[in-house]
């Protein structure tokens, strides 16, 4: 046999254990049996079974929201044997939460919960509906999103703990609202509508949007061809008057607004300036592209205007790591906005940059990147007007690459619509099951350590793709969970914590 091997002196079967011992004077071999499935039969007959019972946790934060309220009175309503069709939109933004990347997907993970929320829609009928939204419609929804939002940030500032306010470098941004504004690329296997190349070298689309890092919701989403220009103000400034129409009470909030390079426009930071009033407060930092001119202020910067760079925890890095200097005063470059500060960072350049290296950069060994903003200081937080500290409060930035992975793990990896009004509306239900399961970590799992900022696999694993046997008695469903499974505790304090919300109308 293909386990025994030549010396082999002693076999001896040990039946307790389920495997038999292999003994010579130099081998020692283990061969598994296949026991474990003696008297196992399998059929196609079980009942009341519901798979992936995770969607009643997101169907009753729907409900509590008043999500599934405000997107019925959004579109249409039929007669006789017409569905629902908010309730079909929610319904597919919960799919696309427990994985589906298809409206097919979408159908079929619903029949795991028909015995909950009784027959799903079929995939035509969601085809149709997708299809079938237009301007006027996705604004009324981007109102109604507006609307549920609101009420889910009273809730979140009335859980243990507040409003998720965010820290950043040891200063903490109390009622700050932080939008991250950033553009990805979703790559086409076939020919779309919109589908084209981009600057990346591959084919399909390039959406732009804006998160809130304190909630990592998904604020506004601007679906955008593949040739779409990465620094285009006209599509950074529709984005972010979108972002801010989902803030509740943006029009006195205090908002910090972080881009990449992307951002550095003339358009893009005065519309962010005029968006200052006696109520309302806006600061922003971008990214900016250097040239010449900045390359001459930088080497006019004596030794001792460097100072050491930030970490995140608000300590200070080694010295030969990063440093960062004011570069404002010897900026010479015209036109820009008044006041607007540039700060200049110098870190020692890795092996990737090896090749792209400036003549200044060989010269001195640092290799350099500067941010723009118009943060002269930031009321409630003391020393916000250190350079070094908004280098790192525009570094943590880089959260919005969480959001985008995260996000095209939830529904985003591909559109698979034919048609630019199909896909936008994917997008859309996409955005909404983003939402959902962030309102869900936020509200039922925050106390939580391992599924608080937990991600959309983690969660699909722990919490969404729980199985649940359906049992009826004395007129009331119960929903019974695998006692032994690590999360099902979890899973009952969050549902009691649902019901508890009030509800939305």
């Amino acid at each position: 046999m293909p386990w025994q091997q030549k010396g082999a002196r002693d076999l001896q079967g040990c039946e307790c254990l389920g495997h038999i011992r292999c003994r010579s004077q130099d081998t020692f071999l283990v061969r598994n049996t296949t026991a474990w499935d003696h008297g196992l039969r399998v059929g196609a007959d079980g009942k009341g079974i519901a798979g992936h019972s995770g969607a009643v946790l997101l169907r009753r934060l729907a409900d509590r929201s008043g999500l599934v309220a405000a997107l019925t009175r959004v579109f249409p309503v039929g007669g006789s044997g017409w569905r629902n069709r908010g309730v079909v939109f929610v319904h597919l933004a919960i799919s696309i939460v427990l994985g589906a990347r298809s409206v097919l997907e979408a159908e079929q993970l619903a029949l795991h919960q028909r015995h909950v929320f009784g027959l799903s829609a079929s995939d035509s009928t969601v085809r149709r509906l997708l299809a079938g939204l237009d301007d006027t419609t996705f604004a009324a929804v981007a109102r109604a999103r507006a609307a549920v939002r609101q009420i889910v940030w009273t809730w979140l500032a009335l859980r243990p703990g507040g409003f998720p306010w965010l820290t950043v470098a040891g200063k903490h941004l109390h009622r700050w609202v932080i939008v991250d504004i950033d553009a990805t690329i979703i790559t086409a296997a076939s020919k779309k509508e919109g589908a084209s190349a981009t600057f990346k070298r591959t084919f399909g689309f390039h959406p732009l949007a804006a998160w809130c890092a304190n909630t990592q919701e998904c604020l506004a989403m601007l679906l955008r061809t593949g040739g779409a220009g990465s620094n285009t103000a006209t599509d950074h400034i529709a984005v972010l008057d979108e972002a801010l129409a989902q803030i509740p009470h943006s029009s006195s909030a205090k908002i910090l607004v972080r881009l990449d390079g992307a951002g550095a426009t003339h358009d893009l930071h005065e519309h962010m300036e005029k968006l200052n009033t006696t109520r309302r407060r806006v600061r922003f930092t971008t990214g900016w592209k250097i040239t010449a001119a900045d390359e001459a202020a930088i080497a006019e910067l004596p030794e001792r205007a460097w100072e050491s760079s930030l970490k995140q925890d608000g300590d200070l890095h080694d010295d030969d790591h990063s440093h960062v200097a004011e570069l404002t005063v010897l900026n010479r470059r015209e036109g820009w906005l008044g006041g607007m500060r540039l700060i200049v960072r110098r870190v020692r350049p890795s092996g990737r940059h090896t090749d792209n290296l400036t003549d200044l950069e060989k010269k001195t060994g640092w290799k350099y990147s500067i941010i723009a903003t118009n943060i002269a200081k930031m009321w409630g937080i003391p020393g916000s007007h250190q350079a070094q500290w908004i280098d790192a409060l525009h570094r943590h930035h880089a959260v919005v690459e969480d959001r985008v992975r995260t996000n095209k793990a939830m529904g985003l990896r591909n559109l698979p619509a034919k048609s630019w009004t199909g896909n936008r509306s994917w997008m859309l239900a996409a955005n909404i099951a983003a939402d959902l399961d962030a309102w869900l970590r936020l509200l039922a799992f925050h106390d939580e350590e391992d599924l608080a900022d937990a991600e959309p696999q983690t969660m699909r694993m722990r919490i969404y793709h729980q199985a649940g046997r359906l049992a009826r008695h004395a007129r009331v469903r119960h929903l019974r969970l695998d006692a032994s499974w690590p999360w099902s505790t979890a899973f009952a304090l969050a549902w009691n914590r649902l019901t508890r919300l009030p509800q939305a109308t």
